[in-house]
């Protein structure tokens, strides 16, 4: 059972049941990835809700290291989900949610992908 007071979820990716985490270690490989200097800023790019298929890859990916999974971001793009980018965007949208947390329904920063459409290619 994930521990939500850590910033755990759990999600069935590939078959299988999986935690995920995002460490300050997997925060800081998502900065570098990002091309951002700081999780301010790495907050602010995740709340556009505007993410490319393969930032999906990454904020999944970061968060099956974080739990101490031995994991590629290639391996994760070949791995499936239920429901499709939709379902891999609700993977990424806890993930960060458990991560960053939500203060309140009216802060769009504290709660990515809120109203976010599909991920583009």
């Amino acid at each position: 059972m994930p521990n939500l007071h850590r910033g755990e979820i759990e999600a069935e990716i590939g078959g299988a049941r999986r935690r995920l985490v995002l460490t300050l270690g997997a925060l800081a490989e998502l900065e570098a990835a990002f091309g951002v200097g700081d999780l301010v800023a790495l907050t602010e790019r995740f709340a556009t809700g505007r993410l490319k298929a393969i930032d999906l890859t990454r904020i999944i990916a970061a968060g099956l290291r974080g739990a101490g999974e031995s994991v590629a971001d290639a391996d994760v793009a070949r791995m499936s989900v239920a429901g499709g980018v939709t379902g891999y965007a609700r993977i990424a949208s806890e993930l960060l949610a458990a991560t960053f947390g939500e203060t309140n329904a009216e802060d769009k920063s504290a709660r990515p992908f809120a109203d976010a459409s599909p991920p583009t290619a």
